[in-house]
């Protein structure tokens, strides 16, 4: 079974059992005269609604590359998100807008034992059913059943506030439903924003998972040609299609050939083991010029007056054309273009003969 189709199965569940837990909620809820059990059967029934979508976006996602989209469909995924966060917030707004007219405007309720077991078997019901779907989502890596895993845990939660007030309704005679409802309408809202940021993110471009860069990083510099690994990219074309590229430090006297090889070797190393489409790019690095050494060193010791300043690569030395290549990294924070500028200055009063080359660069990944 591929992961799409373990992704729709993990939701057929998830709406079988939400569906189960809508129908017992509306019968207490409305026999109870309950805003609160009414609302979290409201949320129960959202809950399913995301995880038909959540099919129907998996469906649409796994469809083939075509000619107009080479990469594949997987964004669709984030789309799916994007459009349960918008469900949901609606169904937080609309249940925030009933809590309130039951705070202002309270009407009679009453609970029985019997009311009170069917909440507490619906507690038990979502605790197990978040605790599987999220640990399916994880390891999947499916953002929209990690959410709904999440979330159906944090209804448990919820529901277990409703419990405590239609306790404290048949014991005291308070009335606490409207101001539960309420509460469980800004937790669904502030789920619904969470989903949504997320999910807006994730199609804007977020920054390469840390421990994932850095173990495609330390894989590439595993080879004994490669001095070095920068310029690290990865796009995400969805959960499970990634795209990046890299530019390696080899030594300047490798031929075409060997380079090829090397090449070669590493994108299908990566790929075996990551799953990641990479290409491979160079820089040459000078070999037994002592000048070149010499000015490296200079330029790491200039380098070291400028905090803003991550990371110095790329360094070339083009004796024949009297040119200093490199490729320098910038704090976001920093003005670079002012940076580099003062940097350049520096360098060729340093090295007035040579023809000064600067790269800014971006810090894509860690």
């Amino acid at each position: 079974m591929d992961r799409n189709q373990k992704i729709v199965r993990t939701s057929i569940l998830g709406i079988g059992a939400n569906l189960v837990l809508v129908v017992f909620k509306l019968i207490v809820g409305l026999a109870a005269n309950s805003i609160a059990v009414i609302l979290d059967a409201v949320n129960n029934l959202s809950d399913a609604l995301s995880s038909l979508i959540t099919i129907v976006g998996t469906r649409l996602a796994g469809r083939k590359p075509d000619k107009k989209h080479p990469f594949g469909h997987g964004r669709i995924e984030y789309l799916t998100g994007m459009l349960i966060a918008v469900l949901v917030l609606f169904a937080g707004l609309t249940s925030l807008k009933e809590s309130v007219e039951q705070i202002i405007h309270p009407e009679a309720t009453s609970y029985t034992a019997v009311s009170l077991v069917v909440i507490a078997a619906a507690v038990l019901v979502k605790l197990l059913m978040g605790r599987y779907v999220k640990k399916a989502g994880e390891e999947l890596n499916s953002q929209a059943l990690v959410a709904s895993g999440s979330d159906a845990s944090f209804d448990a939660v919820l529901s277990i506030a409703t419990l405590i007030g239609a306790a404290v309704n048949m014991l005291w005679g308070f009335k606490l439903e409207g101001w539960l409802g309420a509460v469980i309408s800004a937790f669904i809202i502030k789920a619904g924003v969470e989903m949504l940021l997320e999910a807006l993110s994730s199609i804007t471009g977020e920054r390469p998972d840390s421990e994932l860069s850095e173990e495609l990083r330390e894989a590439v510099c595993g080879y004994e040609q490669v001095r070095g690994a920068y310029d690290l990219v990865m796009h995400n074309y969805g959960p499970t299609n990634i795209i990046a590229s890299i530019h390696i430090e080899v030594d300047d006297d490798m031929t075409a050939r060997e380079i090829h090889r090397l090449t070669r070797q590493i994108a299908s190393d990566i790929y075996r083991r990551f799953g990641i489409i990479l290409t491979v790019g160079i820089y040459a690095s000078g070999t037994g010029s002592d000048k070149s050494t010499a000015m490296r060193a200079q330029l790491a010791k200039l380098l070291q007056e400028y905090p803003a300043v991550l990371q110095m690569h790329g360094f070339f030395v083009d004796e024949e054309k009297k040119r200093v290549m490199f490729d320098l990294i910038f704090d976001f924070s920093a003005d670079a273009k002012a940076v580099c500028g003062e940097i350049h200055e520096k360098l060729k009063a340093l090295w007035p003969e040579y023809q000064i080359d600067v790269v800014l660069d971006t810090d894509f990944s860690d």
